[in-house]
C-alpha cells in the first residue's frame, strides 16, 4: 500500500479492503471501499467516488472500527508501582506515559478511558488535552483523574509509608459530605468520569475483594452529585454486595465484577448498566497459582486472596458469559503490562464468550458504554477511527493482536510494512 505521513491530518482517503466489519454485524462481509472526508466516514460500499482522494490498497486486510479499551491506567508502570505511588513527581509519571500512548494507537486501540492516576496532580487530563491538541500521538483519552476512596481501602495508598510519616495518600473521603466535595472537585479539574471504590481489592494488602467499602447512603451520594453536574459514575468493585449497592446508586457500568452473582448480573442487564470484566487480569492469576516465580515481586497477600475466591471468580466468569448483560471490553493495563493488553479478547473467549461479543465489547458496546455513538461502527457518518488486520478475529479471536493499519479521526498513524 502506499506510504503516508502518519498521525498528519490529510485530505480525503479512500480505503480498499478485501473484508470489512462495520462493530454490529454477525460477521464480516467481503470486499469494501470506505471515502473519509474531514475526519469522518463519508461513504461506505463496494465502489465509492474517488475523485481528489489519495486511495490506500489494505489487500485482502479486514477493516473494521478502531478498538477501545474501557479500563486502563497509561500512567502507572507494573514494575514501579511503589514509586509511582509515593515518589514520582507529575511530570515523570507523565513522560513515562508518552510511549506507552504511542503504542496503543499503533496497536489499533483509537480510543481509551483511563481510570485513574495515582500522581499527585491529575496527569491523564492534561495527557487527554495534549493528545486532543495533537501535541502528543494517542488514542483519544476519557478520563476518571482519580479513584475516590474510603480511607483504609482500596484506594488508599497511605500505607505504603510508614506511619510516623502521618501523610495520606490517595483520593480519600468518608461521609457524604467528604464525598460530595470530592466528586465536586474531580469534575473541576475536567473529569469526563467519576470512579470510586465500592470494594476491596487483590492487589492491596489491608482490604478484601468481598469487604463493601461504602454505605449505600455514600454510594448514593456520590453517584447523585456527579449526575447532578452531568458526569456518569463507574466503581471499583469486585464483591456482590459492592456491586449491588453501586447498581442501586445509579452507575453506568461496573469495573470488574468478578465476583458478582448470577441474579445481581440479571439486575445489571435489566436496568442497563455495563459489565467491564477485565477478565484477563483475574484469569492469569488464577493461572499461575502454582508458579512461584509468577509471585515474585508481589504482596503475598495478593496470592493468597486469588487462592481464597478461586472458585467463585471462575464461577463468576461463566456467569457473565451465560447473562444477558452488556460487557465493554476493559483491560486495567497498567496492572500488567500494557502491551498485553489485546490478551483479554482470548481470555473473554475463554470463559466462553462469543467471539463477535467480545469484538463488540472493543467496539460498538464500547461506544455505546461512553455515549459516542460516532464511535466503534463503520458507517457513513461516523468517526473515521479504523483499523485494519491481516487474520479473521471471528474465526482466531488472536488475530486482534495483528493489526497493523490503524486511522484515527482521519489521519493514519500506522501502515502495514511492505
Amino acid at each position: 500500500m502506499t506510504a503516508r505521513g502518519c498521525g498528519t491530518e490529510q485530505g480525503a482517503v479512500v480505503l480498499i479492503a478485501g473484508q470489512s466489519w462495520d462493530g454490529l454485524a454477525d460477521r464480516p462481509s467481503g470486499h469494501i471501499e470506505v471515502a473519509v472526508r474531514d475526519g469522518r466516514i463519508a461513504e461506505v460500499g463496494p465502489a465509492v467516488d474517488h475523485t481528489g482522494a489519495e486511495v490506500v490498497e489494505l489487500g485482502d486486510r479486514m477493516l473494521m472500527p478502531g478498538l477501545i479499551d474501557c479500563h486502563i491506567h497509561t500512567t502507572v508502570d507494573p514494575t514501579r508501582l511503589l514509586r509511582a505511588f509515593v515518589s514520582d513527581g507529575s511530570a515523570a509519571v507523565a513522560l513515562h506515559a508518552l510511549p506507552v500512548l504511542r503504542d496503543l494507537l499503533h496497536r489499533g486501540f483509537t480510543t481509551i478511558r483511563d481510570l485513574a492516576t495515582f500522581a499527585a496532580e491529575p496527569v491523564t487530563l492534561y495527557l487527554r488535552d495534549a493528545v486532543a491538541r495533537g501535541h502528543i500521538v494517542g488514542p483519544r483519552m476519557i478520563v476518571a483523574p482519580y479513584l475516590i476512596s474510603a480511607r483504609g481501602a482500596h484506594g488508599d495508598a497511605s500505607t505504603l509509608l510508614a506511619s510516623h510519616f502521618n501523610r495520606e495518600i490517595g483520593a480519600l473521603a468518608d461521609g457524604a459530605d467528604e464525598i460530595r466535595r470530592r466528586v465536586r472537585e474531580n469534575i473541576r479539574a475536567g473529569a469526563d468520569w467519576i470512579k470510586f471504590g465500592a470494594t476491596g481489592g487483590f492487589a492491596t494488602p489491608a482490604d478484601d475483594p468481598a469487604q463493601t467499602t461504602y454505605t449505600q447512603e455514600e454510594m448514593n451520594a456520590l453517584v447523585a452529585t456527579a449526575r447532578d453536574l452531568g458526569i456518569p459514575c463507574t466503581p471499583h468493585a469486585y464483591g456482590d454486595e459492592g456491586v449491588s449497592r453501586a447498581v442501586n446508586a445509579g452507575v453506568r457500568s461496573i469495573e470488574h465484577g468478578n465476583l458478582a452473582s448470577a441474579s445481581t448480573l440479571d439486575r445489571m442487564a435489566a436496568r442497563g448498566v455495563f459489565l467491564v470484566p477485565t477478565q484477563f487480569m483475574v484469569l492469569d492469576a488464577l493461572d499461575h497459582l502454582d508458579d512461584d516465580t509468577y509471585w515474585e515481586g508481589k504482596d503475598p497477600a495478593e496470592r493468597v486472596k486469588f487462592t481464597r475466591y478461586t472458585d467463585q471468580l471462575r464461577q463468576s466468569a461463566h456467569n457473565v458469559a451465560a447473562s444477558n448483560v452488556r460487557i465493554a471490553f476493559g483491560t486495567d493495563a497498567g496492572m500488567f503490562p500494557h502491551a498485553d493488553n489485546w490478551r483479554e479478547f482470548p481470555a473473554l473467549v475463554k470463559t466462553g464468550i462469543a467471539n463477535v461479543r467480545a469484538l463488540r465489547a472493543a467496539t460498538s458496546v464500547a461506544a455505546d458504554l461512553l455515549d459516542r455513538p460516532d464511535l466503534g461502527r463503520l458507517r457513513p457518518g461516523a468517526t473515521a477511527d479504523l483499523v485494519a488486520l491481516p487474520g479473521d478475529p471471528f474465526d482466531d479471536i488472536t488475530a486482534a493482536a495483528g493489526i497493523d493499519f490503524v486511522m484515527r479521526d482521519g489521519a493514519v498513524h500506522r501502515t502495514p510494512v511492505q
